[in-house]
């Protein structure tokens, strides 16, 4: 979420909003359009009650899922260091290349899976992921220690590929399309029901604040859900791979403190050589 854009639209909304009020009141009778505005005040609080309500389910279902896509991205890149670690009690002949291909994937998570998922991409298969089961394959544990691992590092894989596919289901929105009509639908009629209350015969300014202050609750409140729905476009607040920076950095100081000699699979990006493929 932009807040600057966020908060021009919604003083663009306000001013919108009063401006129209003042329209009209010019041609409200005295009294305004109701004859009993008691009557009237208890329609429309109905009315507000029923949006609040659906309003904040629906700020707690797309809270739900913001929040299991931050923390989804936090095991992922949690679960990946884990299996960097574990690779160092595997066989020599695959730890290396498991460790080297777990970086690539993590650089690729880094710069093109999250890129992808601010431009609203829905996410394939990493091919990584594959390599890394296919290395896997060609593992023969021996001693007990190799075979614990062996067997840690399928759970971990499991763990770490739930993590990701929580973490994905944000980037094309949770909220279903009939919610967001009924949502909108409910807003509007709210907020047209305010400009019933117009009246010739009251303060312009009251009614200027009433009608204000219904515009940028409803405007600002909208705002919200869809930042709530779509977590990963670019703005204020939105989810960035920071785990995972945080993860690769851990990956990079234990490559240089067990001084290990990985080989060199992928560039800056996750991408692969030409010559690994």
């Amino acid at each position: 979420m932009n807040l600057v854009s966020s908060a021009f639209l919604v003083a663009l909304s306000t001013g919108l909003a009063v401006g129209g009020l003042l329209l009209i009141r010019r041609r409200a009778p005295h009294g305004g359009h109701f004859g009993d505005t008691s009557r009237a005040a208890g329609v429309f609080s109905i009315l507000a009650t029923s949006f609040a309500v659906l309003f904040a389910f629906v700020v707690f279902f797309a809270f739900g899922s913001y929040d299991k896509s931050s923390s989804s991205a936090e095991t992922e890149a949690q679960v990946t260091t884990q299996q960097f670690e574990t690779a160092q009690v595997l066989p020599d002949a695959a730890g290396p290349t498991l460790d080297a291909q777990l970086r690539c994937y993590a650089r690729s998570v880094v710069s093109q899976e999250w890129p992808a998922m601010n431009r609203g991409e829905v996410l394939g298969l990493n091919q990584w992921d594959t390599d890394l089961f296919v290395t896997l394959k060609g593992v023969n544990p021996v001693t007990p220690a190799e075979q614990t691992a062996y067997a840690k590092w399928f759970d971990q894989r499991a763990q770490r590929e739930q993590a990701r596919d929580e973490r994905s289901l944000g980037e094309d929105g949770v909220i279903p399309s009939p919610l967001w009509f009924v949502l909108l639908l409910s807003a509007g009629i709210v907020w047209a029901f305010v400009f019933l209350f117009a009246d010739r015969g009251e303060g312009a300014f009251v009614q200027s604040v009433l009608v204000g202050a219904v515009t940028a609750m409803l405007v600002s409140g909208l705002l919200l859900v869809s930042f709530l729905d779509y977590p990963y476009n670019p703005g204020a607040g939105t989810l960035k791979p920071t785990a995972m920076e945080q993860a690769l950095n851990h990956m990079d100081e234990l490559t240089e403190t067990l001084h290990l000699d990985l080989p060199d699979l992928c560039d800056a990006e996750g991408r692969p050589h030409p010559s690994t493929r």
